[in-house]
C-alpha cells in the first residue's frame, strides 16, 4: 500500500498543478470583478447574471447545444451500421477494420479539420465533383453543413468503437436463440442486439456530445466568423477581449453543463445494465 501510495504522488501533483490549479482560478475569476482599483477584486454573481439576460449569448447556448445533438444524433445513425459491420467481421478483416476507423485520430484534429476547409473551398474537390453534375454555384464552406460535417467527421470514431465494443462483447449465441425461438433478422436485432449493445451507445453519446458541445474550431474554421457557439466566445473573452472574469463564468456554466450530461448518461447506463441483470 506504501509503494502504491509513493508511486502514485507525481500523478497527484500532475493533477493538482495542470487541473486543480486551473480550475480554482475559474472558479476565482468567474465568482469575482474588478474594483475601482485594479489591484482589488469583489466578490459577484454578475458574469453569470450578464449571461444568462443576453438573449444573444443565451441564443448561442442553444445553437451549440443543437449543434452537439444533431452531431451526436448523426453520429449514432452513422456509427452503428458501421460499427454492427466491424463487430461481424472475421478476426483479421475485424482488425483491419478498426485500424481504418482509428488511423484518422492520429493525426491532429485541428489539420484534420484543415484538410476539410481545403476540400469544401470553392475550387476544392468537393465543388469539382458537385460541379460535374451541373451543380457549380453550390457554397459548402462557411454554412451549418461544414461545421456539422467537420463535427461528425472529427467524432464519429468515438462513437463506432464504443458501440463495436459492446457488439463484440455480445455473445453469438442469444441471437442464434431468437432465432430458434421463431424470431425474423428484425425483431432479434431490436429486441435481442440492440438493447445489449444500448450500453456501447450510451458511452459514444457520451464522448461526442461533450466535446462537441465545446468545441472551439472547428466552427471558426469550418463555418468562419458569421459562425458562432460557446468555445468560441469563450475564446473571444479570453484571447480578444481580455475579459477573464466573463470568458470563466461562461466555461464554469460550460462545466455544469456538462456534468448534468454526464450524470444523466451515466445514471441512463446504470438503468440499462440493471435491466439487463
Amino acid at each position: 500500500m506504501k509503494r502504491f501510495t509513493a508511486m502514485s504522488c507525481p500523478y497527484i501533483a500532475w493533477i493538482a498543478v495542470m487541473i486543480g490549479v486551473p480550475m480554482i482560478l475559474i472558479v476565482f475569476y468567474a465568482f469575482t470583478v474588478e474594483g475601482n482599483d485594479v489591484a482589488t477584486v469583489r466578490f459577484s454573481l454578475s458574469n453569470f447574471v450578464r449571461f444568462v439576460t443576453d438573449a444573444t449569448f443565451l441564443q448561442v447556448l442553444g445553437l451549440s447545444i443543437y449543434i452537439a445533438l444533431l452531431t451526436t444524433v448523426i453520429c449514432v445513425v452513422l456509427g452503428y451500421p458501421v460499427a454492427y459491420v466491424i463487430s461481424r467481421a472475421p478476426g483479421r478483416h475485424n482488425m483491419i477494420l478498426i485500424l481504418l476507423i482509428t488511423m484518422p485520430t492520429w493525426i491532429n484534429m485541428l489539420v484534420r479539420t484543415y484538410a476539410w476547409m481545403g476540400i469544401l473551398q470553392s475550387g476544392g474537390v468537393l465543388s469539382t465533383i458537385l460541379g460535374w453534375f451541373g451543380l457549380e454555384d453550390v457554397t459548402l464552406l462557411y454554412t451549418d453543413f461544414a461545421v456539422v460535417l467537420g463535427m461528425v467527421y472529427n467524432f464519429i470514431p468515438f462513437m463506432i468503437l464504443q458501440i463495436h465494443t459492446s457488439l463484440a462483447k455480445m455473445d453469438g449465441s442469444l441471437a442464434e436463440a431468437a432465432g430458434d425461438l421463431g424470431a425474423n433478422a428484425v425483431q432479434t436485432f431490436l429486441r435481442v442486439t440492440l438493447p445489449l449493445s444500448l450500453p456501447g451507445i450510451i458511452s459514444g453519446i457520451t464522448l461526442v456530445f461533450l466535446p462537441a458541445v465545446s468545441s472551439f474550431f472547428i466552427p471558426k474554421l469550418l463555418g468562419g466568423g458569421q459562425y458562432v457557439l460557446v468555445g468560441n466566445i469563450i475564446e473571444n473573452q479570453f484571447l480578444t477581449a481580455g475579459d477573464w472574469n466573463f470568458g470563466s463564468a461562461i466555461s464554469l456554466i460550460m462545466a455544469v453543463i456538462i456534468m448534468i450530461s454526464m450524470y444523466l448518461t451515466r445514471r441512463a447506463e446504470r438503468r440499462v445494465s440493471a435491466d439487463r441483470g
